[in-house]
């Protein structure tokens, strides 16, 4: 009797298992918009430092979070069908890339929360309301909080080719607030007595006749403005330098070791893994209006002496002092 009994409760146990089963929560798995100028393959290192941010969080893809990846591949043009896409997904956040993939996001929502990894002055652009009440759906780094940062720059390839009198800039006029950047270092320069010849590229397919020009200007060196188009194509950007034998300064690190002469501005790789954190943030429930924009705090001078050396430029010891890594 006993025995029928242990059956009986067997019965009713196995009974209750997939109830039981059944009322567990399904864990959530989150969509994540990306999106970015570049090529997957061009990309890939700050792709990587952002995804290895997340994993850090806890964060693993096919697990608990599914990406959405557009890549305009170069072409600014395909940036807001890419955006409109992510919006009509209506992913839980997206991550942006610098100022144009931002007004192209803006542009396709203002609800789903966004995050932003190299934005240039974003309150100057329009993205948000202040660095410290962002408001609205945009949230995440600066990497130059200010126009400012061009003139530093401008100081820079001075010090490094002294006898310049007249210095190029190499612009794309579309961001907003890019001509505000080109009025900054146009300033900086008549400071030093220096002229500028601005040249227009808005896309890969104008470097060769941009550079021409600049050749033609006689130009000492030449300030390359912060974009994606000229960051995504940076080995085509530095190639065409060195054959036209321009002493460039670029924002980022990656330029020069592709081969540029000297580079002033913030780490990439760390606002892409710092970017992790802000969607960490929205998707615990944080609104992005209230999450202060991070600046950058530390920007970072590498020179590359071997492209100094190939352009017969003798830089100056102060300024290898200056130098947070030289590249020999």
């Amino acid at each position: 009797m006993a025995f029928v009994r242990g059956l009986a409760g067997l019965a009713v146990l196995l009974l209750a298992l997939p109830l039981a089963c059944a009322a567990q929560p399904r864990a959530k798995v989150y969509r994540i918009g990306y999106i970015q100028t570049a090529t997957p393959e061009e990309q890939a290192p700050l792709t990587k430092a952002f995804e290895e941010g997340l994993r850090l969080l806890g964060y693993v893809e096919g697990g608990n979070v599914v990406f959405e990846r557009r890549f305009a591949w170069g072409d600014q043009k395909r940036l807001p069908e890419l955006a409109t896409e992510l919006a009509a997904l209506k992913v839980d956040v997206i991550v942006t890339g610098g100022n144009p993939v931002i007004v192209a996001v803006q542009r396709a929502t203002r609800t789903i929360p966004v995050v932003m990894t190299t934005s240039r002055d974003p309150v100057g652009s329009g993205f948000v309301a202040s660095l410290a009440r962002p408001g609205g759906n945009i949230t995440g780094i600066s990497a130059d909080p200010t126009p400012e940062v061009q003139s530093k720059r401008l100081e820079l390839l001075l010090a490094a080719v002294p006898c310049a009198s007249s210095i190029g800039l190499l612009w794309n006029p579309l961001p907003p607030a890019a001509k505000l950047y080109r009025d900054t270092v146009g300033s900086a320069a008549r400071k030093h007595g220096v002229v500028v010849h601005a040249v227009e590229a808005r896309g890969r397919e104008d470097f060769e006749r941009a550079f021409a020009a600049l050749t033609q200007y006689g130009v000492g060196g030449v300030v390359v403005l912060p974009d994606p188009v000229f960051f995504t194509a940076r080995k085509q950007v530095v190639e065409l330098a060195a054959k036209h034998r321009v002493p460039a300064v670029y924002h980022a690190r990656e330029l020069v070791e592709e081969g540029g002469l000297m580079s002033y501005g913030s780490s990439l790789d760390y606002q892409f893994r710092r970017a992790a954190t802000y969607v960490d943030r929205i998707l615990k429930g944080a609104k992005p209006g209230e999450l202060p924009v991070e600046q950058a705090t530390k920007f970072e001078l590498v020179i590359n002496m071997r492209a100094a050396k190939a352009l017969g430029i003798a830089v100056p010891a102060t300024l290898r002092l200056q130098a947070d890594e030289v590249i020999e």
